[in-house]
C-alpha cells in the first residue's frame, strides 16, 4: 500500500535509515529521478513539501509537446531531442499521452511565426525528426476553406490556410504519480507534506542529509544520506538557501503561465489548435478540447510572487480572452464563461540562452532565411548531416533579446556544489526522463564503492504502463472489457482503463467494497484506489491532481464534492475539526479555480 495509513511507518524509516540519495521535490523531475534511482538499486528517499505534482507539474499546458515552435528558429537539435523523448514517454507510460494531431492556422499579419511555405518545411522536418514516414499521423496542409470547415468559429479575415501535425495530449499530474508509485514499488520511500528546512553536513563540510518538518504534525526529523539532489523546480534557489555552505546566487527566473477552461459548446474546436496571438509579441496560444470542455493558454510573464500559490489575475484573463475572442470573433467569451482556471510557474534558467518558449525573435535576413530553408530541405531529404545543418543554423540565426521573459532557455542544468549538493533545474516536462538519466550517471559516479547498475530507463515502464505501447487502443479496450465483466458500464470502465492503465484491474477488484454514499460504484472504486495506492491525503489531492474533476468535469464536481469529503473522513477516521478544515480547503480551492472572486469584482 502507498497510503496515509502507512505514512507513520514511512517517516520512521526516513529517520532510521541512511539513504544513498535524498530527493528534494516531488514534481516530475524528482519523480523521474526517484524511479530511475530506485530501479537501479539505490536506497532512495523523496520528500515533497506539498502534494506530489502540486506545483509546476500539475499546471502545464497538459501536452507532451513535440515543440514545432522551436523550428521557427530551426533549432533542429532541440526538436530532435523533444520528439525522441516524447516517443519514449509514450512507450514507458502508454496509458497517459494520447496522439492528438494539431491544427496550425496561418494568418497574414505582422510577426507571424510561420507562413504557408515555411510551415510546410517545418512540419516535414518535424516529421522526419519524429520518424513519421507516412500514415495517419503524417503532416498535411489545409486550405483556408478546409480550416474553416473544421472550425467555423475561427477568424476568417487574414487566414491563409494552415497545417496539421502530430502532437500528444497529456495528464501531467498522473505522469508524476505513476513515476512515484513505480519508484515506491521498487523500494523508494516517498513522503508528501514533508518540508526540508536545512541541508546538513558532516565534519568535512560535505552534504550528509536534510532536516525536515512533517507539515501534518510539526514533527521534525533528520534524514541521513550519502547524496542529496535538489529537484525543486521554481523553488530551486529557495532550497539552495537551506545549504549554508554554498553560494546562493539566483539561478532561476520563473515565469507564470495561465490557462482558462470553458464549455466545449461555447468554444467548439474539433482538435487542438495552435496560433500566433496576433499581438506581434512572439507568443503562441493553444486551444485544446478535452472532456467536453475547451481550454486555452498560455501567458508567459516574469514572476516574483508567492511561489507556493501563484494566482490567476485579472490581467491574465483579459489577455487570453482578448486573443481568443479575436481568433473566434463570434464566440464573445467573458470571464463569466470561465469554468476553471490554473496558474503555474515554469522553472526557467536565468543565465541560459536560446529560444525554447515561443518568443519573439529579431528578423532573419532573406539570404540567411533561404540558407536555413535549403539546409532543412537537404536534411529532410537525407542529403546533409545534422551537424552541418546545425552549423548553418547557428551561423544564420540571430541572438535573442535578453529582456523578454519568454526568451529564457527551457534547457536544463545539472550542477554539483562544492559541498556535494546536486542541483537539477530547468527543463521541460517532456524532457524529464532524459534529465533524470543524465543526473543518474553523475549520481552513480559519486557512489563508486557501490556496484549499481543503471536501469534502461528508455524501456522501463512507469506504474500502470505495463502493456504493449504499440497497441495502446487494443490494450485499453481489453482492460475496458474486463471492467464491463465486473458489471461496470462501458463509459465507467473505459474511464478507469484510460486513467490507470495496467493498474485498472486493481481498481476493478475494489468493486466488492461497495459504494460510498453519494458516489457511483466507479467513483467509489477510483477514490478507494487513490487513498489506498496513491498517497491521496486530502479532497483537493483527489479532485484536482489524481483526477480532473476540478478542471474538466466541473458539473459533476459540484455534485460529488461533499460526498468525497464524507468518504475520506470515514476512511481516514477524521474528527470533526479535521473534516471541517479539509472541507474549507476544498471549497476555497474550488472558489479560486472557478475565479469566483474575480467574477464578483467584474460585476461590481
Amino acid at each position: 500500500m502507498f497510503s496515509f495509513r502507512e505514512r507513520t511507518k514511512l517517516i520512521q524509516k526516513l529517520s532510521d535509515q541512511t539513504f544513498d540519495l535524498v530527493i528534494i521535490g516531488g514534481g516530475i523531475t524528482g519523480a523521474g529521478v526517484a524511479l530511475q534511482a530506485a530501479a537501479s538499486g539505490l536506497s532512495v528517499a523523496l520528500v515533497e513539501m506539498q502534494d506530489f505534482a502540486e506545483g509546476t507539474s500539475s499546471r502545464s499546458t497538459k501536452l507532451v509537446h513535440g515543440g514545432i515552435r522551436y523550428l521557427k528558429t530551426f533549432d533542429v537539435e532541440v526538436v530532435s531531442d523533444t520528439v525522441g523523448e516524447r516517443a519514449i514517454i509514450q512507450k514507458i507510460a502508454p496509458h497517459i499521452p494520447k496522439a492528438d494531431p494539431m491544427i496550425l492556422p496561418i494568418f497574414d499579419e505582422p510577426g507571424s511565426t510561420f507562413n504557408l511555405f515555411s510551415v510546410k518545411i517545418a512540419m516535414d522536418l518535424y516529421d522526419h525528426l519524429a520518424g513519421i514516414t507516412g500514415g495517419r499521423y503524417a503532416n498535411y496542409m489545409l486550405s483556408k476553406a478546409e480550416i474553416l470547415e473544421r472550425e467555423p468559429q475561427l477568424e476568417s479575415e487574414g487566414l491563409l490556410g494552415g497545417g496539421v501535425y502530430l502532437d500528444y495530449r497529456n495528464n501531467d499530474a498522473r505522469l508524476v504519480i505513476e513515476n512515484i508509485k513505480q519508484a515506491v514499488a521498487d523500494g523508494a520511500i516517498a513522503v508528501s507534506r514533508m518540508k526540508v528546512e536545512e541541508i546538513l553536513h558532516d565534519e568535512a563540510g560535505q552534504v550528509s542529509g536534510v532536516r525536515a518538518k512533517d507539515l501534518l504534525n510539526d514533527q521534525t526529523i533528520t534524514i541521513n544520506s550519502r547524496l542529496v539532489i535538489n529537484t525543486a523546480g521554481p523553488w530551486s534557489d529557495i532550497v539552495k538557501k537551506l545549504d549554508q555552505k554554498i553560494d546562493h546566487k539566483p539561478h532561476m527566473r520563473p515565469t507564470k503561465g495561465v490557462h482558462l477552461v470553458v464549455d466545449g459548446e461555447k468554444l467548439k474546436v474539433p482538435q487542438p489548435t495552435y496560433f500566433d496571438t496576433g499581438e506581434n509579441d512572439g507568443r503562441m496560444i493553444f486551444v485544446i478540447p478535452r472532456e467536453n470542455k475547451t481550454y486555452f493558454g498560455t501567458t508567459d510573464t516574469d514572476y516574483q510572487g508567492d511561489y507556493d500559490h501563484p494566482r490567476v489575475e485579472k490581467e491574465d484573463v483579459d489577455y487570453l480572452l482578448k486573443i481568443v475572442n479575436r481568433r473566434y470573433p463570434e464566440v464573445d467569451l467573458t470571464i463569466h464563461d470561465i469554468e476553471a482556471a490554473w496558474a503555474g510557474l515554469r522553472p526557467l534558467i536565468s543565465d541560459a540562452s536560446g529560444d525554447y518558449n515561443g518568443t519573439k525573435k529579431e528578423k532573419i535576413s532573406d539570404a540567411n532565411f533561404e540558407k536555413i530553408i535549403q539546409a532543412a530541405k537537404d536534411y529532410a531529404d537525407g542529403k546533409q548531416s545534422r551537424p552541418k545543418v546545425e552549423k548553418t543554423i547557428v551561423a544564420a540565426a540571430k541572438e535573442e533579446p535578453d529582456d523578454n521573459p519568454s526568451a529564457v532557455s527551457r534547457g536544463s542544468d545539472l550542477t554539483v556544489a562544492e559541498d556535494g549538493l546536486l542541483i537539477l533545474s530547468g527543463g521541460k516536462l517532456t524532457d524529464y526522463r532524459l534529465m533524470a538519466a543524465g543526473a543518474m550517471k553523475k549520481i552513480i559516479s559519486l557512489l563508486p564503492d557501490q556496484n549499481f547498475q543503471l536501469i534502461d530507463s528508455e524501456n522501463y515502464p512507469v506504474s500502470g504502463g505495463r502493456f504493449d505501447p504499440e497497441k495502446v487502443e487494443e490494450e485499453l479496450e481489453k482492460i475496458t472489457l474486463e471492467g464491463e465483466k465486473q458489471g461496470l458500464s462501458t463509459e465507467d470502465s473505459q474511464y478507469i482503463a484510460e486513467l490507470y492503465g495496467s493498474n485498472a484491474p486493481k481498481v476493478f477488484a475494489l468493486k466488492d467494497q461497495g459504494s460510498f454514499k453519494g458516489l457511483t460504484l466507479a467513483e467509489s472504486m477510483a477514490l478507494r484506489y487513490a487513498m489506498d495506492a496513491e498517497m491521496t491525503l486530502t479532497p483537493v489531492d483527489y479532485l484536482l491532481r489524481r483526477t480532473n474533476y476540478m478542471l474538466f468535469i466541473s458539473h459533476r464536481l459540484m455534485e460529488i464534492k461533499d460526498a468525497v469529503v464524507d468518504a475520506m473522513a470515514e476512511y481516514f477516521a477524521w474528527n470533526l475539526t479535521m473534516k471541517e478544515a479539509y472541507q474549507t480547503e476544498l471549497d476555497q480551492q474550488i472558489r479560486e479555480t472557478q475565479l469566483m472572486d474575480l467574477k464578483k469584482q467584474q460585476k461590481l
